[in-house]
């Protein structure tokens, strides 16, 4: 990998740097996600296993959620660019109450599209806002080590929501269901009365530069898409969340209750020990990736998924047994040394590449790819693993993850230097409020 000279930053030094606002939205992160361990690794086990509703039509539903995320994404970005990220967040989060709520007492196919449909708002909202918010706070090298911080604390809460969850969810109780979606509708109380609370006066949102005239075609979405580089990047993150995220929610639970046949406590497991490799790797890749390009950090990621894949599909030639249940865990193992690689990456090349006041629309096209693997990833998986064909399943993500390798060899051909981590550092976070007039009774974030 390509490197310039950087220093390495403690993760003291770097939370010392950290202005407030930065430093209130990390330590609550892990509470934040803890809800969504509770119910992440067990949805389609629920679906499947306590409401009767088959593979692949619980497949169609899980979509749902990528479908309405898809949707709303395009005018979230705007919006956010518009109205601020702190309003959009709100709107995100309350979506994100109602649908667990819903989901908690669904019996039909109808009643979880409603709940998926919620929570998909949610989805389609919160990236474009949340990466705008971190990207105004901070900026240069301490953003790639934000978003990698960040994921870890997200890990962290999820790992332990899993935890939770493969104690007390048990199929034959389907209230133990219930409960564990209501506490993931509860968790976002969490950021509702930080946003409301701490954070009530900060808006995440930066002005039009002045000689900007207002209908110039760079801010719009159709001029964002033909930028190759975009158009690139975009194409990487819809097949990383194909054999990616889209299968570890969907294909990777399916797969290892139907092929590798492992309980689901081991499947809690699985994510917990998922959690633990980010939580203890993260810093430490964070501090190994530092100057290195960014694409090519992505290449040794390709190599861990697919092996990580591979050591799935070895656990069907021994169903129910120990070596199982090892491989299983392997898997978690490697897929999540990945996971440190590729979450400090996509998203630091996305807002270094972005102009501050169109961020919100940035973020909305790659979350738009990111939804967009995620409509077919559970599709795939649950047609696949309903017929039996586990082989063709791996198959296939080792294939995506090798076709990954082309695509990130291309968009490193149409970045800059800079914005594939190895150009001049950018300065540290200007104090709050130095860059823009605050609205009356708002402190905006540099």
């Amino acid at each position: 990998m390509t490197s310039t000279p950087a220093p390495r930053v403690s993760l003291r030094q770097f939370w010392a740097d950290l202005p407030p606002a930065g430093r209130w939205l990390l330590s609550t992160v892990a509470v934040q996600t803890l809800g969504r361990g509770l119910t992440l690794p067990f949805t389609v086990i629920y679906m499947h296993e306590v409401r009767g509703i088959s593979l692949d039509l619980a497949g169609v539903l899980m979509a749902v959620i990528a479908v309405v995320a898809l949707i709303v994404t395009a005018p979230g970005g705007a919006l956010t660019d518009r109205w601020g990220a702190r309003r959009m967040l709100l709107i995100a989060t309350t979506s994100q109450l109602v649908g667990c709520v819903i989901l908690a007492f669904a019996t039909t196919p109808w009643a979880f599209a409603l709940g998926f449909c919620f929570i998909g708002l949610n989805f389609g909202i919160s990236w474009p806002a949340f990466n705008a918010l971190i990207a105004t706070i901070v900026s240069g090298e301490a953003r790639q080590q934000y978003f990698g911080v960040n994921f870890a604390l997200v890990n962290l809460g999820i790992g332990l929501g899993g935890v939770i969850g493969g104690v007390f969810a048990d199929v034959d109780n389907p209230m133990s269901f219930t409960w564990i979606f209501l506490g993931d509708a509860a968790s976002m109380l969490v950021p509702i009365g930080l946003l409301l609370g701490p954070l009530r006066h900060v808006h995440g949102r930066s002005e039009r530069p002045s000689d900007e005239d207002a209908g110039d075609e760079p801010g719009t979405y159709a001029a964002i898409l033909r930028q190759p580089a975009v158009l690139w990047l975009s194409a990487l993150t819809f097949l990383a969340v194909f054999v990616g995220y889209g299968q570890m929610e969907a294909g990777f639970p399916a797969f290892a209750r139907q092929v590798s046949e492992v309980s689901t406590s081991v499947i809690g497991f699985a994510f917990a020990v998922n959690t633990v490799v980010i939580v203890t790797l993260q810093f430490w890749v964070l501090r190994r990736i530092s100057g290195h390009r960014r694409t090519r950090v992505l290449l040794v990621m390709l190599v861990l998924w697919s092996t990580a894949w591979l050591a799935l599909g070895l656990t069907g030639l021994v169903p129910a047994t120990v070596a199982a249940t090892v491989g299983v865990l392997v898997f978690h193992s490697l897929f999540a040394l990945g996971e440190t690689m590729l979450q400090p990456t996509i998203p630091a090349i996305t807002n270094d590449m972005a102009p501050d006041h169109l961020r919100g629309r940035y973020n909305a096209v790659n979350s738009g790819a990111f939804q967009a693997g995620t409509i077919l990833a559970p599709i795939v998986a649950g047609f696949l693993l309903r017929h039996q064909l586990g082989s063709v399943f791996i198959g296939m993500l080792v294939v995506g993850c090798v076709a990954m390798v082309g695509l990130a060899l291309a968009l490193e051909r149409r970045i800059s230097p800079a914005v594939n981590g190895v150009g001049p550092a950018a300065g540290p976070p200007e104090p709050v409020g130095a860059t823009e007039a605050a609205p009356s009774g708002q402190v905006p974030l540099a």
